[in-house]
C-alpha cells in the first residue's frame, strides 16, 4: 500500500539528500517475515531485499541484502571475501549492533556505522527493490541504481542454490 506521511524516516531522508526517487509502502508493523512483508506489500519476495548482519572473526560486520525468498550461502560469501568463517548475527547481536529492530534494520540507516554493504547480484533483475526504512511497518521501493549509489555495496553472488524463506 502506498501512502504518504509527514515523518520521514532518516532512510528517506538519506534518498532524498542523494536526489533518489522512492515509494513508501506501509504494512503491519509486527511482521517481520520478509517473505510475508513481500506478501503485504504485494510485490514478488524476489524483489524485496532483507538486510542480514554477518559476523567476522576479526574487522567491520557486513550488512548484507539478498531477497526475501532466499537464503544466503555463508560458504560463497566468505570465499567471495576472502574470509575463512563468518557467522550470522542472532537476532539480538543484530538489534545491539545496529540498534534497529530485527525487520526494520536498513542499510540507509547504517550508513557510515561500521558496516561493510554487499549485495547479491540478483538486484540487477529487478529495476527497483524494496528495502527496509529503518522501521519496522516501513518499506521503501528504490531503484537499484540508488541503493547502488548509496549504500556503495559490493555486488556478489550470494544466494543458496535452493529456496527458503527464513528472515
Amino acid at each position: 500500500m502506498k501512502k504518504s506521511r509527514n515523518n520521514k524516516t532518516l532512510a528517506e531522508k538519506v534518498l532524498m539528500g542523494y536526489g533518489i526517487s522512492h515509494t513508501v509502502h506501509l504494512y503491519n508493523n509486527q511482521e517481520r517475515d520478509a517473505v510475508k512483508v513481500a506478501s503485504l506489500i504485494g510485490v514478488p519476495a524476489g524483489q524485496l531485499f532483507k538486510s542480514l548482519i554477518v559476523l567476522r572473526e576479526r574487522g567491520k560486520p557486513l550488512l548484507v541484502m539478498v531477497p526475501a525468498d532466499r537464503q544466503l550461502d555463508l560458504k560463497k560469501l566468505a570465499r567471495a571475501i576472502g574470509e575463512k568463517k563468518l557467522k550470522m548475527a542472532t537476532h539480538a547481536e543484530a538489534e545491539k549492533r545496529t540498534r534497529l529492530k530485527v525487520g526494520g534494520i536498513s542499510p540507509l540507516v547504517l550508513l557510515n556505522h561500521g558496516f561493510e554493504m554487499v549485495i547479491d547480484q540478483s538486484c540487477h533483475r529487478w529495476e527497483t527493490i524494496f528495502l527496509s526504512a529503518g522501521r519496522k511497518g516501513i518499506n521503501l521501493e528504490i531503484p537499484v541504481a540508488g541503493v547502488l549509489e548509496v549504500t556503495a555495496p559490493k555486488i556478489l553472488e550470494l544466494l543458496a542454490d535452493r529456496l527458503n524463506s527464513y528472515d
